[in-house]
């Protein structure tokens, strides 16, 4: 079923794995897990950002780099197939150029179709994590999973499920990991960098307090909002993810259906990022060009805040009639 996979890094020297602008749990675990499984050429890790701090707990992200890679033989994009989260790369005509001439592999397992105009082969499954995509792929393939390739797999299904506990949460996700832990990963271990890289200061608790006084709801409850400006990004962002610190928060209040998290950029650009209690997340995205999981979606555009609000409005409130 994913002879693809082996037929495309047959013979290749140095391979590329590119993550997407908003690199989460998945998407590193997925490029660390490559780089383990691909023992036999050159890899370089490369993402348009930094890492962010609350992330390097994944050992071995200190590999990934925004120097991009022109000479490799060959590319493969993890955990998205969407234009719109690879904008940086393709803003960027030399970066362009390689995606265009050299061979290109998607491993991706959102539901949203894809959109890129490059060509490329795709691996585009819907599963709860592109890490749980690729611990598929490399059983049936035959690829040696060894103990840090375990971790990084492990620990990129429990970012992307929540602890295997999101409505995307399979059985296989379960059995999966049990492997993984048989394989070596030290997911307790892991767990205690993670929750020490979570720590917040003083300063992000207060920022919090900000955000929380922020919302807005609407739709008598069921819709709230909570606009992240840039100037909140440059602050807190490299400390803390404000989506990371406020998303859950807004999703568990009393009554909201919806919850969505909207930062703005000097650009133009808006993003939203939208968790739900109803599986409708990805089609409220879809209404802004963007995609993801029934309970967990976002989007990107370039429109004002103030046009947009009361779209995101009109959109929620006949998602919840339908």
């Amino acid at each position: 079923m994913y002879d693809n996979f082996t037929n495309f890094i047959k013979d290749k020297k140095h391979i590329c794995v590119i993550q997407a602008e908003n690199p989460d749990g998945d998407s590193l675990g997925s490029a660390l897990a490559l780089e383990e499984a691909l023992a036999d050429c050159e890899v370089s890790l490369y993402c348009p950002v930094d890492i962010p701090k609350y992330m390097r707990y994944f050992a071995g992200w200190d590999r990934v780099t925004n120097e991009f890679p022109y000479k490799a033989d060959a590319y493969i994009i993890v955990d998205t197939a969407s234009t719109v989260l690879l904008s940086k790369l393709l803003d960027d005509g030399a970066i362009r150029n390689c995606l265009y001439t050299a061979p290109v592999l998607v491993v991706d397992h959102h539901e949203s179709e894809a959109d890129l105009d490059f060509p490329y082969e795709g691996i585009i499954e819907n599963t709860s994590s592109c890490c749980a995509l690729l611990f598929k792929i490399f059983t049936e393939q035959n690829i040696a999973i060894n103990a840090q390739c375990a971790e990084h797999l492990a620990y990129g299904i429990l970012s992307d499920t929540l602890g295997l506990t999101s409505q995307s949460t399979s059985a296989d996700d379960y059995r999966a990991v049990a492997t993984l832990l048989d394989d070596g990963a030290q997911i307790a271990e892991m767990e205690e960098r993670r929750r020490e890289f979570m720590k917040k200061s003083p300063r992000i608790l207060d920022y919090k307090a900000d955000l929380i006084k922020r919302i807005e709801y609407h739709l008598d409850g069921k819709l709230a909002t909570v606009l992240i400006p840039f100037e909140d990004i440059q602050e807190f962002s490299d400390e803390y993810n404000p989506n990371v610190l406020i998303l859950e928060e807004l999703r568990l209040v009393e009554g909201v259906e919806i919850a969505v998290a909207i930062k703005t950029y000097p650009d133009g650009k808006l993003t939203g990022k939208i968790r739900a209690s109803k599986p409708i997340a990805d089609q409220l995205a879809g209404y802004f060009g963007g995609g993801g999981h029934p309970y967990a979606a976002g989007f990107r555009i370039y429109e004002d805040y103030n046009s947009v609000l009361p779209e995101l409005i009109s959109a929620t409130m006949k998602l919840l009639e339908m």
